[in-house]
């Protein structure tokens, strides 16, 4: 690791301030975890970029959650972190302390066994993340209709990466080069990134999770930097082929379609999202629970009194922004700051009282400088 950390140090110098973005949660995590900023040259800057699969999901998706989990005869499923990001005040988990039926799963497909369990219940399954947990919603699609499962449905907020990259980097020139998600690309194949020097005209890697592996993607990009090149290199072949998992793809292409969809602090994205296909509208709970979605606006029969005002949206809807000047999520989550500039981490904003998603998900920015806050200022060997 000394030498790699030399050789990065030798080739930074003299190339000037380097910015270089991550775009995966849990490389956000990771870098964190072994203190790999601690090991860069000061001309060199990391940041993290929208990776956190919680973090990124719209506030209008958050409201549509609350709507439904809302309803009478619903069983609302979902994965554990999404569960705390605050929505005006409320949450999934205020509404499961409020006595509503909300289920965490740790896989999709429980909530088949869940809707097999309960078949005078709805059983509502909440899709977030990217390429890597996508296939395993299709699947849970599949699996209902195969089997004609009547009363499960999915609300899909489930979206794409290339576009989201291209849409925050085309006009950004603060950003150098790019680490590129290994898990997405384990899907999409390492291929599917040639975009990034094509189109973005910057080096980009696709890296892996250990301190060996991102240390060895820095100095690609170093390297390529130095250089003057430009190109795409996939620095986790153990888990990354050029054309991703074929199987895995069709599946996916299968039971969704792209749409244009709403991302936290960059607004709407066209095709960076993922909506079921007409062949399993039954399956689709925009469809069951008759919720009409018209740009920055959507409808739906509420019954709890304290989300009738759901209709009109907030602002995060036009612009992507949807922070308090005490919460900077949505500007960390584009690589415009990090956590600790945010004037509320650490005191007002802690994983145990957050006021934005980027401190409530595990993978999330502000939540691992908080967990690993002591490597902050530390000597790392």
């Amino acid at each position: 690791m000394k030498d790699i950390q030399r050789k990065i140090a030798e080739l930074a110098w003299g190339i000037g301030k380097i910015t270089i973005m991550e775009v995966c949660g849990t490389h956000t995590v990771s870098i964190r975890k072994y203190g790999i900023q601690q090991l860069l040259p000061g001309n060199v800057r990391l940041v993290s970029g929208p990776g956190c699969p919680v973090c990124v999901t719209d506030k209008r998706d958050i409201t549509l959650a609350l709507s439904i989990a809302t309803q009478e005869d619903v069983i609302f499923t979902c994965f554990g972190d999404i569960m705390r990001v605050p929505c005006d005040g409320r949450s999934l988990y205020s509404l499961y302390e409020e006595g509503k039926d909300i289920r965490i799963v740790t896989s999709p497909l429980d909530a088949l066994t869940i809707a097999q369990d309960n078949p005078k219940k709805q059983i509502v399954y909440f899709g977030i993340g990217f390429e890597t947990t996508a296939p395993l919603t299709a699947a849970l699609i599949e699996a209902a209709e195969a089997r004609g499962i009547q009363n499960l449905s999915v609300l899909s907020a489930h979206k794409t990466m290339p576009q989201a990259i291209i849409h925050l980097l085309k006009d950004d020139n603060t950003i150098d080069a790019l680490i590129c998600p290994g898990h997405v690309a384990s899907i999409i194949g390492a291929h599917a990134f040639s975009f990034v020097p094509e189109k973005l005209m910057k080096p980009a890697v696709v890296a892996g999770f250990e301190a060996y592996d991102i240390m060895i993607a820095l100095l690609g990009i170093m390297k390529m930097l130095h250089d003057g090149e430009r190109k795409c290199m996939n620095m986790y072949p153990r888990a990354v082929k050029p054309q991703g998992n074929k199987e895995a793809l069709s599946l996916l292409y299968k039971v969704f379609e792209p749409c244009d969809a709403l991302w936290r602090g960059m607004g709407k994205i066209p095709s960076s999202g993922l909506k079921i296909r007409e062949y399993y509208k039954k399956l689709d709970a925009l469809s069951k629970f008759n919720i009409n979605i018209n740009d920055d606006k959507f409808s739906i029969n509420i019954s709890d009194e304290k989300l009738k005002d759901t209709k009109v949206t907030s602002d995060v809807m036009r612009n992507g922004q949807d922070e308090t000047n005490k919460c900077i999520c949505a500007r960390i989550l584009c690589g415009k700051n990090i956590p600790p500039d945010c004037p509320s981490f650490g005191e007002a904003c802690t994983p145990a009282n957050p006021l934005g998603a980027c401190m409530v998900s595990s993978e999330g920015s502000c939540a691992a400088y908080y967990r690993y806050s002591n490597l902050l200022h530390g000597d790392i060997g």
